[in-house]
């Protein structure tokens, strides 16, 4: 659908970012009406959980944990969830062998023992890596959790046929030449059949890898390598009612529409280390709408918003002004992009893909998206600054935060001529319909294309089906999106953990795609493999950058923004820090109440 009277709204939208810098310059100064310091509202202040704990021992026993949101999970299916927020949900009801420390900032990125007794016992060629499981840990009817129920919740991830649209690091790390069908399609007795995890006895598990990965153990911090008990397992349909192995448990769940979680009576304090378990029960309502949504937290219906990608511009404003004390504005480990499909013509040229990156104005792009206080920092490059081997708005190579800031229609021009599409062309943005933020960039750039001669529409599909509308690589072409708005952040902190799911060309996948460009170069693959097998820090550091200019100067991406964002917390959130292990995102697991209710 295209949309009218764009100036008008770039114009509104320039006012209010504008109005929402002075705000945020009078908060961070301390100024402003008496909420700024919570003394009037019970709120701790602005940015008072950022990257530090707010009211950490007001959290007390009991209560309803009220969360809201404006987009469903993908999947509540610990194989198949890959949106930021439903990995931090998810450890209510799912345990690993290891995850992030329940610690506020970098700390939260270590990873720390959870269903294990210790980190692994990793071989001198890091290619064994050896656990032991805790004593008394439980599934919700009370039976243990076994070696043999985690090798067989990884297992699924090789069934991607049936469970596609999570991570896959651990089937490319465990078994590269794909020689394992999945538990599915196993003619072994009991359906554990994956030579890379031998379970001795039910509290030892041993990984063998082919070759070393010196990620691996972050990658089984990932929620896809929770345990699911072979009997419970419902396959497609198990994101409906996932089996807890955690302090909650489901309760009911409407999709898009509502989620509640209860205490699980079988879990034990003693055998987990991380989970403080403080409410008594957790629910979730989805709204149609971001701006809804904002509405409620305001009113104080609700504590925070579960899908953490900050508040949109209607609310953000009104919070600023009436609320700063509950508000916080972390830098987010996300990078908002366009990102061109080569499947989709003229796109296939890299000058084609160049003409837009030049004609876009990235100033304006910024302040639909806040600007650069709520918004971010203007996105010269594709990786986060949090991830080693990043060098943040040094590297410009097209000059997108200086010369070029306000877009380069000479530049542009010149290679819309080396494309052969000299009088411009035609093409469709693809844009989530439920993210008013990312509909406003979509009008921006839009806005600033034209003036090169590209005519886009804009089309703003269901953001409730994304993997399976932009995740399908036959499906954009079929739709010609030329051009989809979009956003990433780490599953952890490295570029194997941010870009292999976007760049590398085995994660080509025919449904719960990421890599939207359908990149295919042997360059970038040939150093993701180097980087995977070199142990050294510096080593990894140094490819991380190298894969990083590749990407860029393919041109196959036109970053934003380095995010930031402005995120609610209600006055009766207790125990509340922003994680990196969420880039950015509150950490979920240990929120309490003050007054439970």
């Amino acid at each position: 659908m295209t949309t009218q009277r764009t100036s008008g709204r770039r114009k509104q939208a320039l006012a209010a970012a504008a109005a929402v810098a002075a705000l945020l310059t009078t908060a961070a100064c301390g100024g402003g009406n008496d909420d700024d310091g919570g003394s009037k509202s019970g709120a701790a202040g602005f940015d008072a959980a950022n990257n530090k704990v707010a009211q950490a021992s007001l959290a007390k026993k009991g209560g309803t944990l009220k969360f809201g949101g404006a987009q469903d999970a993908d999947s509540w299916d610990t194989t198949r969830g890959y949106y930021g927020f439903m990995w931090n949900f998810a450890r209510y009801y799912s345990r690993q062998l290891v995850t992030g420390k329940a610690e506020p900032g970098k700390a939260g990125a270590e990873l720390t023992p959870d269903l294990a007794t210790g980190l692994a016992k990793v071989s001198d060629d890091g290619k064994t890596y050896t656990y032991q499981l805790r004593d008394g840990s439980t599934w919700e009817d009370g039976k243990p959790i076994t070696s043999k129920d985690v090798k067989y919740g990884i297992e699924r991830v090789w069934a991607q046929d049936v469970l596609s649209g999570g991570p896959v690091y651990l089937k490319d790390i465990l078994d590269p030449k794909g020689e394992y069908k999945g538990p599915y399609k196993d003619t072994s007795k009991d359906k554990l059949g994956l030579k890379a995890i031998d379970t001795p006895d039910d509290k030892t598990i041993v990984f063998h890898l082919p070759k070393a990965n010196s990620d691996f153990e972050e990658v089984l911090g990932l929620v896809s390598a929770s345990p699911v008990r072979q009997d419970m397992d419902t396959k497609s349909k198990y994101g409906l009612h996932p089996f807890s192995s955690g302090p909650y448990k489901f309760q009911a769940y409407s999709p898009g529409k509502n989620l509640t979680l209860v205490r699980n009576p079988e879990w034990k304090q003693a055998s987990d280390p991380i989970r403080k378990a403080y409410p008594d029960k957790i629910t979730v309502q989805f709204f149609s709408d971001a701006n809804q949504l904002d509405q409620r937290l305001l009113n104080g219906d609700l504590d925070l918003d579960i899908n953490q990608t900050g508040m949109s511009p209607q609310g953000r404003t009104t919070a600023l002004k009436q609320h700063k004390a509950n508000l916080d504005n972390p830098v987010s480990g996300y990078i908002r992009y366009a990102v061109f499909p080569q499947s989709v013509k003229p796109f296939d040229n890299e000058h084609c893909r160049k003409a837009v990156i030049y004609g876009a104005d990235h100033e304006s792009l910024q302040t639909a998206r806040g600007g650069p206080v709520a918004g971010g920092d203007i996105g010269t490059n594709m990786l986060p600054p949090s991830v080693p081997g990043a060098e943040g708005q040094k590297y410009d190579p097209y000059k997108l935060a200086t010369a070029n800031k306000n877009g380069n229609a000479a530049e542009a021009k010149k290679e819309l001529a080396a494309c052969g599409k000299p009088n411009g062309f035609s093409t469709t943005i693809a844009v989530r319909n439920n993210k008013p933020v990312e509909v406003a960039t979509a009008q921006s750039l839009q806005a600033s294309l034209k003036k090169i001669g590209v005519n886009a529409q804009i089309d703003q599909y269901d953001g409730s089906q994304t993997t399976g509308i932009i995740g399908s690589p036959d499906n954009v072409k079929k739709k010609g999106y030329g051009i989809i708005i979009m956003g990433w952040g780490p599953d952890f902190p490295t570029v194997q953990g941010f870009g292999l799911p976007l760049w590398d060309s085995k994660y080509i996948l025919p449904s719960g795609n990421s890599n939207y460009a359908l990149i295919k170069d042997k360059t970038i693959d040939g150093l993701f493999d180097q980087y995977v097998t070199t142990l050294d820090d510096a080593g990894k550091t140094k490819t991380a950058t190298e894969i990083n200019h590749k990407v860029m100067e393919g041109g196959y991406y036109l970053p934003f923004v380095f995010e930031k964002f402005i995120n609610w917390r209600s006055s009766n959130l207790a125990n509340v820090y922003t994680t990196n292990n969420y880039s950015g995102m509150y950490d979920f697991v240990n929120l309490g109440l003050k007054n439970p209710k």
